[in-house]
This record gives structure tokens, sequence and C-alpha cells, in this order.
């Protein structure tokens, strides 16, 4: 049965005590952990969300009638109990808890709340994720789902400070908007007072962010509920948090790196005890693609692709030849000291691992004690052999893999994703490092093929880099943008740009990205009017929270770091969102449900 405090108030967090409050009288709360009856004794492990204290009902310090009402108490039972700190006895110290030195004796107990039997046992990692989800309220429970929440709050505050001291100002923006596709699908809210009129849940504070530009708020942030109607992974979900800001009166990306830069450093510091250099290494884009393969690699293990194109030129073998003399290019990646580990089966499923980036085929040569193992040195001329192999630094033990393409970016990615899969194969990740960096100077547009027309690589409103805007028109590939990515062991922890902030540049974008004119007016008609009365330069960045909790946390899943996460379909297994809605509701909003 539940009972009152009584004036019983708490005294101490349990995961505190130490052997310095020896003889202090406590009063804890919390939820029974574990339990373990002796007869005349009785310990309980006391779990708040700071950790674990021991507690013992011992019949030379409490009368029966305590040791009894303590008997009857079940796992996750929400007590209080009061009591004094002792040492345990020699041979009874715990070095796995903080609290492992010293224990409560109890002198009161009182019982707050009892508890059904838990469909799992609270801090048991291996219980089913889907059940977990499902009864999450339980699963919040576990130290480091709580731990993981604490450090994403802490990331919070630290930003919240360091803005704060720079000058910005905290401002919220609405989550009721217009919709403006920007490549995602929108989440709709329908108008129970304009039948057939919809609000969108906000992808991005973008257009808002930078009316307060225009509004002349000059620095502003915010920590952002964003929504996006895509399918998911690991590291994505349905609603997450953006730390977002702008600022005004810049025209060059270095005004936000090195700003951003110092909240960084700050974040390293203060969590992970990690003193970061003073600015992080810049890669352009064009680079990291050619290198890497990729817009955010991990720098972490020492493996890059080597163009080998000019190399296997007169190469004898008429597939790579054909390439080169249709303008293409071909990679290779090398595995240092490995290949004899690597069968013929999983060279295999290495082909079929790259043939899922678009291209046909993965070629190898490996190099054993005088001998070579490959899939193509049979084709090559003696000299072209020997060119490779110097090209590419081969030793005995090594294996490099080659991939060929008439479109340079498609056969690097394949090599990009080549490279990662390696890499986690072979542990060469070291896991306690981190490698920072700056990705710039990313493609303005890029040609989509499904749509038939070039599209904006980040957003319409992002500024091209002036020295490419005579190419604008005839060549808009080439533009590139003021784009800047943060790149952290090899996820991109955030992006932002110098925004467009005149009419003729943005009328200039939209006609580019070929919308019509009627659509410009339907979706942007009041940012494309704010724009013709005094616009400051100004750009920004975002950071996605939940991913920058789990690279400082060193978090595999995203659902550990969201209080109430969304499953890969989108649902929410506890409360059953998204469910059917009344009838009645649907009538008051002027909506029939189709059925399929």
């Amino acid at each position: 049965m539940q009972e009152f405090l009584n004036g019983l108030t708490r005294t101490d967090m349990c995961g505190k005590l130490s052997a310095k409050d020896v003889d202090k009288k406590v009063v804890l709360m919390g939820w029974v952990h574990r339990r373990r009856d002796l007869g005349s004794l009785m310990f309980l492990q006391l779990r708040d969300i700071t950790g674990i204290a021991q507690i013992v009902f011992d019949t030379d310090i409490c009368d029966q009638s305590l040791l009894q009402k303590a008997s009857e108490i079940k796992l996750e039972y929400v007590i209080a109990v009061c009591g004094f700190v002792r040492l345990r006895k020699e041979g009874n110290t715990n070095s796995n808890m903080t609290t492992g030195e010293i224990e409560v004796c109890a002198t009161e107990l009182r019982i707050l709340s009892t508890a059904l039997t838990p469909p799992f046992s609270i801090g048991d990692d291996t219980a089913g994720e889907m059940l977990r989800l499902q009864y999450r309220y339980l699963d919040l429970r576990r130290s480091k789902l709580q731990q993981n929440l604490i450090l994403r709050s802490k990331i919070c505050n630290i930003a919240r400070n360091y803005f704060d001291e720079c000058g910005f100002c905290e401002i919220e923006t609405p989550i009721l908007g217009k919709s403006t596709p920007e490549g995602a699908r929108d989440y709709l809210v329908p108008s129970r007072i304009k039948h057939g009129s919809f609000y969108a849940l906000p992808q991005a504070p973008q257009l808002y962010k930078q009316l307060l530009m225009m509004g002349g708020m000059d620095r502003y942030y915010q920590i952002a509920r964003c929504f996006r109607d895509e399918d998911l992974r690991a590291n994505r979900q349905p609603e997450f948090t953006q730390i977002d800001m702008e600022m005004s009166f810049i025209d060059q990306p270095d005004s936000i790196i090195n700003l951003v830069e110092g909240l960084i450093i700050r974040w390293f510091d203060r969590l992970l005890n990690i003193k970061l250099a003073p600015h992080f290494m810049r890669m352009t884009y064009a680079e990291s693609m050619s290198r890497f393969g990729t817009d955010k690699p991990d720098l972490r293990y020492d493996v890059e692709i080597k163009d080998i194109t000019t190399t296997l030129n007169n190469c004898g073998f008429s597939i790579y030849q054909d390439i080169i003399n249709d303008n293409g290019y071909i990679g290779a990646v090398v595995l240092r000291g490995k290949q004899a580990e690597l069968s013929r089966k999983t060279l295999d499923r290495y082909t079929e691992f790259v043939k899922g980036y678009k291209v046909k085929g993965l070629g190898y040569f490996a190099v054993e004690e005088g001998s070579i193992r490959s899939s193509f040195a049979k084709n090559l001329t003696p000299q072209a052999t020997k060119d490779f192999e110097q090209k590419l630094n081969l030793a005995v033990g090594d294996i490099a893999f080659v991939i060929c393409d008439k479109v340079a970016e498609k056969a690097q990615t394949a090599l990009g994703a080549l490279r990662c899969e390696l890499a986690s194969k072979f542990n060469l990740i070291d896991k306690n490092d981190y490698k920072l960096l700056w990705i710039t100077e990313f493609p303005l547009l890029e040609y989509s093929e499904d749509e038939g027309r070039f599209v904006a690589r980040h957003h319409p409103f992002t500024s091209p880099m002036v020295e490419d805007l005579p190419l604008l028109d005839s060549k808009p590939g080439l533009v590139r943008a003021k784009a800047y990515d943060i790149v952290i062991n090899g996820d991109e922890m955030g992006g932002g740009s110098i925004r467009i902030c005149d009419t003729e540049m943005q009328e200039r974008m939209f006609n580019v990205l070929g919308i019509p004119e009627e659509q410009i007016k339907n979706r942007f008609g009041y940012f494309v009017d704010a724009l013709k009365y005094g616009t400051p330069p100004h750009g920004g960045m975002a950071f996605g929270l939940d991913r920058l909790t789990m690279v400082l946390g060193k978090i595999d899943n995203i659902r550990e770091v969201i209080a109430f996460p969304k499953t890969q379909t989108a649902t929410c297994m506890m409360s059953q969102a998204p469910n059917v809605v009344d009838k009645p509701q649907l009538a008051e909003l002027g909506i029939e449900v189709i059925k399929e």
C-alpha cells in the first residue's frame, strides 16, 4: 500500500554517496533494483538517476517489524529510506559500483509506490529492442539511456551559453507553417477552419531564420524540432532536433566556421576532456571525393583512393582502355598486408557489394610471395603491371581493388563505400580517436535524372561562389556553393551556407532550377517579397543534435539518444502512433479516408 512521506525529505542522491559520508544520516528515494534476503539481514539496491546505493536492514540496528516490512518489497517498488552511512565490512566492497565502499543502514522505510513485475529486467541490455520500445517508460530507467539523455542535455546547455556569450538571441520559429517541399516529403496538418488547406511541419527553420536576419535580429539560434517524412535508417528519425543558428553581415564561410569551431572545441573539452586544435582541417568537396569517394570521409584510418587512369593508359586491357578513351576514370584502394585473409568467396561478395553503387564490377590485384593473384593482371602488359605496382606502392601481402566507370564520381563513390567496408571488416578504425574536418565548396546544383533538371544540392537559397557566377547559366553543374559541412569520424554533424541576399540573384537561381513563376509565388512569395526591402548579407548552419550526441557518446543507434523515438517504420511502439482517429474528428476537418 502506498505511504506518504510524512515529513521525510530526500537529502542525498543514491550514486553520490562515498566514504566521506560515513556516519551521516541520509534520506534516499528511488527504485528497488535488486534484493537479497539472508533472514536476519536484508540487502536492497536502491537506484536513482545518479546510480545505486546498497541499503541494509540489520536486526542489530533495526527492529523486526522494519525487517518484515522490507521483506515485502519487490523489484521496482518506489521507496524512501532513512538511515546512516557506514563502511562495508572488509571483503564486501564492490569495485564495480561508485558507492561500493559504503552502505546505508536503514532505520526507517516508506513504500511510496508498488510495482508489477516488469516484462524485462531493468538494465538488461539483451532484452529485445521492440519490447523495450513498447515499455519505453521502463527502458528509460536504464542507466545507459539516462546518461545518453543527460549528455544530450549538456550539449544543449553548452550551446546556449556559448551562443549567448557570442551575442546570439534564442528565438522560436513556427511549427505550423506552409508546405515548401525541399527534397523530403512534408508532414501535413489539416486545418479545421479552412477545409482543404494544410499546414506543414517544418523540415528546417530555413526561411524563418533568414527572415529574422531581414528583420534585423542580427544573430539568432534555436534548438529546433524538425520533421521529414522520409525513409528511415540507423541515424535518421522522422522528427529530429537541430541546433540552428544564423548571423548577419557576413559574406564568407570563414566567419561562421571560426565561430562554430569555438563551440565544438568547448563541447569536446567539457564533455570528453579532449583538447582540440584551435582550427580544424579543411578539404574541398572535389578533393574529398577524389581521395575518399564521399563528402563525409572517416579519417581515422589510412586508406585512400588513388587515381590510376593515366597509369593504365596503353595497358593492353581493352575494358580499361575503352574507359580511358571515353574520358572515363579508373581508381583503386589498397588493403595492406591482408590479401591472404581474402578468399575467392569474399572477393565475390565485395564485387556484389560495389554493384549496389551502379558500377559494373570490381577488379583485384593481390601480391603473394613470388606470384600475383588477380582478376585482370593477365590482360596487362608487363610494363603496365610494373607501373601499376609502383603507382600503388604494392608489397607482398597487399591487395588492390580497382573500379572503373565513364563517370568519375560514380566510381569514386563505390570505392569510398568499399573503403569503409574494408575498414570495418579488418578493424582498421581507432574507436578512441576523433577526426574532425570541414568540407567546403560543394556543387551548388546537381542534375536529377528523375526530374530532368538541375536541383539545389542544399537548398535554393545558397549563395554561389562569386568567381563561378559566369558559369551559372551555361554550365550550372560546375558552379560551387559557399557551403560547408562539419564531419566527425565519417558522419556529417552539421552544415550550412552563405545565403543569397538580393532579389536578382535569387530570381536567377530559381530560373536555373526551372521553377515556374507561379510556383515561386505560391511557395516562396512572402520570402521573395522580403528580399526587396533591404537584406543584409547573412549565413548560418545547423547541427544535428541527435547525431552529435551519438558521436560524442559513442552510440550506434539514434533511438538510444531520443527519449521517445520511432521505429524504422515511423511507429511509436509505446503509444502505437500513428493510429486511426474517430470519424467525427475527420468530419470536423473535412477529411474522408479512402481505404486501399
